[in-house]
């Protein structure tokens, strides 16, 4: 009798534990196609995702091909330069190498392509770098691109700040001959909000993690002195 009892125990425990390896699968397998899904999911909300970022801007009159910075000049040597509007040492690049720069392409010697990144959103309480990148797209539709950047550092706000106000940004494109009606819809508008992210995020894809940043045919310099650029741009030109 305890004999038979005793199979009838072992074949409980038999089923039991077969009733809980099924269940274990069933959940594993469950997991599993729970996290497919969300893995096929996420993937082709990415895609979309990336898409509208890389694709879904409009560039200003005067940018390159790649609609990633404004061009001045045609000469044979390329310099990029990478600035966020409120940088402290872009300032300074600017006040130190502004009329190099100026003067290179004046002389045919280089093509600049200016890239205004906005890389210092955080330190503004309202987006500063990317509006004021925003508003000197406005400025190249309007034809004043640099005469409104050397004007937006010569008015560079403290880091920290709300920045300069729109009503402020549209006062100094009209002040360097920017129709003012056009420009403060362009500007109040956010027409180039999208060229900005698109600017900030190819810079950040070729390598550019800080500003300022200037590299002659691809080759960053680290001597960023009027001779270091003069001379890396003729050492190009040869």
């Amino acid at each position: 009798m305890s004999s038979r009892k005793g199979r009838r125990d072992a074949a409980r425990v038999v089923r039991e534990q077969i009733a809980r390896e099924k269940r274990r699968k069933r959940t594993l397998w469950t997991t599993i196609a729970a996290v497919l899904v969300l893995v096929i999911a996420g993937g082709i909300g990415w895609a979309v995702y990336s898409s509208q970022k890389s694709d879904d801007f409009t560039a200003p009159p005067g940018a390159n091909d790649a609609g990633t910075g404004i061009v001045s000049g045609s000469g044979p040597v390329t310099v990029d330069l990478y600035e966020d509007y409120l940088c402290p040492i872009c300032k300074q690049f600017q006040q130190t190498n502004g009329a190099t720069l100026n003067q290179l392409v004046g002389e045919g010697k280089a093509k600049l392509v200016f890239h205004p990144v906005a890389f210092l959103n955080r330190y503004s309480t309202t987006e500063y770098s990317t509006r004021s990148s925003a508003a000197s797209g406005c400025a190249a539709q309007g034809g004043k691109f640099r005469e409104f950047t050397d004007q937006l550092f010569a008015r560079q706000p403290a880091e920290g700040s709300a920045g300069l106000s729109n009503d402020e940004l549209i006062d100094i494109g009209a002040g360097v001959g920017l129709n003012r009606d056009d420009f403060a819809s362009c500007v109040n508008d956010g027409t180039y909000t999208s060229w900005t992210a698109h600017v900030t995020d190819e810079a950040s894809k070729s390598g550019v993690t800080g500003t300022p940043t200037i590299k002659v045919n691809g080759t960053e310099l680290q001597d960023k002195s009027p001779e270091g650029i003069r001379a890396a741009v003729a050492a190009a030109g040869k």
